[in-house]
């Protein structure tokens, strides 16, 4: 036995206990009257919410009793099973395409489907009429002369339709557009990628420290867990802040508020701050060099930059962090494997650059040296 629509309620035991027996003869229409139901107590449920949300307007209606909610409750109550039945949410289609994706779904009528904005049809526009005749009139005022030509310079625009093909300039533009918004892709697939990865800019930025550029990397290292907890804004996106910078009063920037731990009298505590956010990691490393030349504070710590060890000493002395042990940990990135590797490198390129440069110079002598004979 299947059952109507116009049969089944929630709100019956009895229709329920209907739709169960329904079910063992039919599974795919049981299914769909369970689904169905589902999205009538959803429905219901969110009139409830919006009824609630109005009360305190209600409060003092001359319409408002006892009794006119309980037949306003009533009117909701069907409602929402009709709105269920008719499928105004998609609810109980998604339920029945989860627990019986071959189950048959009411069709939908394509023509009343909202469009994404990429979806849209353009109509093509028509084509731009042939003014030389016109404009060989002597009639005509020099004004409207004046606009015909400006019309006929103007450049010819096509507009593809939706089902343009992926390699259309319409596509081309539109990723060209999102290439330029997005910031850079950050994938770090080992400590020494993370090294490797920011050193180019590392060297820029340390020069007006004196500092070592591995060691800067060294404390960006400690401050993201080599780039792996990267501090994210409130849209989800990677701030770039490689050394916990923190947004003052004067940033004029954009800003990431996170639960940071802060150490309050040797005492570890969860605290919430507002960090600076930047378009990428050469911005944060560019502005870390600002932030520490720029403060009278940390005056002393660049005094001794040539010294990685005293100078992170010298920062952590002036309040850079809370940690007690801030520049031990530093030091201790400093002089791990990852670095060791990247140093090792750096050494073996200098040393090809150098034999590179003594061969060039023999072979110079050596031409010279022919040249007098």
């Amino acid at each position: 036995m299947s059952l109507t629509k116009t049969q089944v309620s929630y709100h019956d035991v009895n229709s329920l206990q209907n739709i169960k027996t329904a079910a063992k003869t039919d599974e795919k229409a049981g299914l769909r009257q369970a689904a169905e139901q589902f999205e009538s107590i959803f429905m219901s449920m969110l009139l409830s919410s919006m009824r609630k949300a109005n009360a305190a307007f209600e409060a003092e209606g001359m319409m408002n009793s006892q009794t006119t909610e309980f037949y306003r409750d009533m009117h909701d109550s069907q409602l929402a099973t009709d709105l269920a039945q008719k499928g105004a949410l998609g609810l109980a289609d998604l339920l029945v395409a989860q627990l019986d994706p071959t189950a048959v779904s009411k069709a939908a009528n394509k023509n009343s489907e909202l469009k994404m904005p990429g979806e849209v049809s353009f109509n093509p526009l028509p084509a731009r009429p042939d003014n030389s005749r016109v404009l060989s009139n002597s009639e005509l005022s020099s004004n409207v002369k004046h606009t015909l030509n400006a019309i006929a310079e103007l450049p010819k625009v096509s507009i593809l339709p939706a089902s343009a093909p992926a390699n259309s300039a319409l596509t081309a533009a539109s990723e060209a557009k999102v290439a330029v918004t997005s910031k850079p892709d950050w994938q770090i697939g080992s400590p020494e990628d993370f090294v490797r990865k920011l050193l180019p800019a590392a060297k820029q930025a340390a020069k007006a420290l004196g500092l070592d550029p591995l060691a800067m990397i060294a404390q960006a290292a400690l401050e993201t867990g080599w780039g792996q907890r990267m501090i994210k804004t409130a849209q989800g996106d990677n701030s770039f802040n490689l050394f916990g910078i923190k947004a003052q009063r004067n940033w004029q920037g954009e800003s990431a508020v996170v639960d940071t731990l802060e150490f309050r009298g040797g005492v570890a505590q969860k605290e919430q701050a507002r960090f600076r956010a930047y378009s990428s990691p050469e911005q944060s490393l560019q502005d870390y060099a600002n932030f520490i030349s720029d403060s009278p504070r940390y005056q002393q710590a660049i005094q001794v930059a040539a010294q990685p060890a005293a100078y992170f000493n010298e920062l952590q002395a002036a309040g850079y962090a809370t940690d007690p042990a801030y520049a031990k940990k530093i030091m201790a990135v400093y002089q791990s494997p990852a670095f060791e590797l990247v140093r090792s490198e750096l050494t073996a390129a200098q040393d090809n650059h150098i034999q590179d440069n003594h061969a060039q110079d023999n072979r110079t002598q050596d031409f010279n040296h022919g040249a007098d004979e």
